[in-house]
């Protein structure tokens, strides 16, 4: 039997790069609270699938295919998910990419796919949904904004420089829209994890950090995607009056 928490029931959210990781577990977690999820990434054929977790679960989620690069196609989904499901009130902003590389190997085409999805995307989806956050703010009192940063916003890490310099761009952002949005009842937060055992590290192919990778696994207990999706739904069921601006989230292992 699925647990309804009264204070995400009757929310809409979106979760970008729903499709794994933390933005599916986010999806179910949220759902499961009692709020209609918006279910966004580009593998349809994993949106499909978990929709119908959630649907078998007694919760409600809609899936829409969708590459955050694409302003355009954002901005139509936002608003066919107004028309589907209602103004959206929750944006998770998770969609992004980990690709890294000693900066002398001059990887620009990682350089480039990294801004593209962990800034550009970030963004894309923020012009897409802010209206409808201020919107619902508006009627209900309370909108949040949630965006994925890391660990690596306030660390060194060599060889991940363009990844972390990303992510410090969503922390800063953050900090800057919850001064410009809270005015309007839009809570700003950024997130930022420790190494988080998902799908990010599949796509690092860079020898170095494969190495340092399996070190740190060997290591320490890595968090898990569910451990995030709690933390998300904990932000989203504070009284209107609350707003956790920034939460760090480290595995008990990890040191830095």
């Amino acid at each position: 039997m699925t647990v309804q928490n009264p204070t995400l029931t009757g929310r809409v959210a979106v979760v970008t790069g729903a499709s794994s990781g933390i933005g599916a577990a986010t999806a179910k977690r949220l759902a499961a609270g009692g709020a209609a999820v918006a279910l966004l990434a580009r593998r349809t054929d994993r949106l499909e699938s978990l929709v119908k977790e959630i649907e078998s679960d007694g919760g409600t989620a809609l899936a829409f295919a969708a590459d955050v690069t694409d302003a355009a196609v954002l901005r139509n989904v936002a608003t066919e998910v107004e028309s589907k499901l209602g103004t959206v009130d929750l944006l998770f902003n998770n969609a992004g990419v980990m690709l890294p590389a000693p900066i002398d190997e001059l990887r620009a085409d990682q350089w480039q796919r990294q801004i593209d999805t962990n800034i550009s995307g970030l963004m894309n989806a923020i012009g897409a949904f802010v209206p409808q956050l201020i919107k619902a703010a508006e009627a209900k009192g309370v909108a949040d904004l949630i965006n994925t940063s890391s660990i690596g916003a306030q660390n060194i890490f060599p060889t991940f420089a363009v990844y972390t310099g990303s992510k410090a761009f969503v922390t800063h952002l953050s900090r800057t829209l919850r001064a410009e949005l809270g005015a309007k009842f839009v809570r700003v937060s950024a997130i930022e994890p420790g190494i988080v055992g998902t799908e990010l590290q599949d796509h690092v192919t860079d020898e170095g950090a494969l190495a340092w990778l399996a070190d740190s696994k060997e290591a320490i207990t890595w968090l898990t995607a569910e451990d995030i999706a709690e933390s998300i739904a904990f932000l989203a069921a504070q009284p209107a009056r609350v707003n956790f601006q920034q939460l760090t989230i480290m595995p008990t292992g990890q040191p830095s």
